[in-house]
């Protein structure tokens, strides 16, 4: 017989698909993992097991997922780190009817661990053509997309770099865990550098300083001290998601420094708010980014080539307006929400 599983006060006897999210720290795996899956909830039965559960899709308990021991239709187990194979692979072993389907966004050779639960997998998806070649199996790609009505650009650009109470008129920014990965110090090199050539201008960095970056953050306040431009580089620290929005429609610029990087979806988010990029050749730039069209690619670790590629925007600001608009159109046309849970869930179907 079916077991029926209680999900927020309905029934899952037909569950199909287990999203899970097994990790304790809020990541760019978990951001991208949320978005998706309330899309995904509205074509499968699924359910949410772990933290950070988004709206739009039920919470599957553990007391829920014992529940379906020894169920005759499978389930997939949508799995996104190693933590995360090694559960399902265990629960399969065990009796759960689950296929599993691991999502790889990862540009290096993986450890042997990790090529081991590849293996095991029933189906693979990476999200890029970089990511696929070092996963030595047939994976299709299906790239990231935004929410291009959550992140859209602001009905006046101007109004909304007021409330930020900055100085000049426009900002560039850059996003993400402040660390030497993400290539943190090339920004504020490159800010110190071209700020005090372009008055109407002030920076901003977004994202989490984790307490094994404090010296590498504290070295960063200083060099902008020592800049004299305290007042024009501003560090926020983590904000919760709503005010990191706000903080993408006041961009006019957008800086994507990573030295290496899975995908990078500060990439289309700031494209889809209607910033011009301009990007290391990191993650999925390359893919997203078109070269003088929709934004500038530079080399990784190159605080020189960034600020060469930066100041010509900073210089014309309405050229990077009008670079930052064809940006938005083409994730409306390649990196949209729906095109991503469009594409994952015909995967699903192949493996029900």
């Amino acid at each position: 017989m079916e077991f029926s599983v209680p999900i927020a006060g309905k029934t899952a006897g037909k569950l199909q698909l287990i999203i899970t999210n097994l990790h304790w720290r809020y990541s760019g795996v978990t951001a991208t993992n949320r978005m998706v899956a309330p899309k995904l909830a509205s074509m499968i039965e699924a359910a949410w097991l772990g933290s950070d559960i988004p709206t739009g899709i039920s919470r599957l308990s553990v007391g829920g997922l014992l529940k379906l021991w020894m169920r005759r239709t499978p389930i997939i187990w949508h799995a996104r780190r190693n933590n995360e194979m090694i559960a399902g692979v265990f629960l399969r072993a065990l009796g759960w009817p689950l296929k599993l389907l691991f999502t790889s966004a990862a540009q290096r050779h993986h450890s042997w661990i990790t090529r081991w639960l590849i293996r095991r997998m029933d189906a693979i998806i990476a999200t890029s053509d970089a990511s696929a070649s070092y996963l030595k199996r047939e994976a299709t790609v299906v790239t990231h997309g935004v929410d291009t009505d959550r992140y859209a650009p602001p009905a006046d650009r101007a109004a909304a770099f007021a409330e930020a109470k900055l100085p000049g008129r426009y900002v560039i920014g850059c996003f993400g865990r402040v660390r030497a990965q993400k290539g943190t110090d090339l920004f504020v090199d490159a800010m110190c550098k071209l700020l005090p050539q372009h008055p109407d201008f002030s920076a901003v960095i977004v994202g989490a300083i984790t307490p094994d970056q404090t010296g590498f953050a504290n070295e960063l306040r200083r060099k902008i001290a020592e800049a004299g431009l305290q007042d024009r580089i501003v560090i926020t620290g983590e904000l919760p998601i709503a005010e990191v929005e706000s903080w993408y429609r006041r961009l006019t610029i957008y800086a994507f420094t990573s030295r290496n990087e899975g995908f990078g979806l500060t990439l289309i988010e700031a494209m889809s708010v209607g910033a011009v990029l301009v990007a290391t050749r990191a993650g999925a730039a390359e893919i997203v980014v078109e070269d003088g069209v929709t934004g500038t690619l530079v080399p990784t670790g190159d605080a020189k080539a960034l600020a060469d590629a930066i100041e010509p925007l900073m210089r014309d600001p309405e050229a990077a307006r009008a670079m930052g608009m064809r940006g938005r159109q083409r994730v409306l046309d390649r990196f949209s929400l729906d095109a991503e849970a469009r594409n994952i869930a015909a995967v699903y179907r192949r493996l029900i």
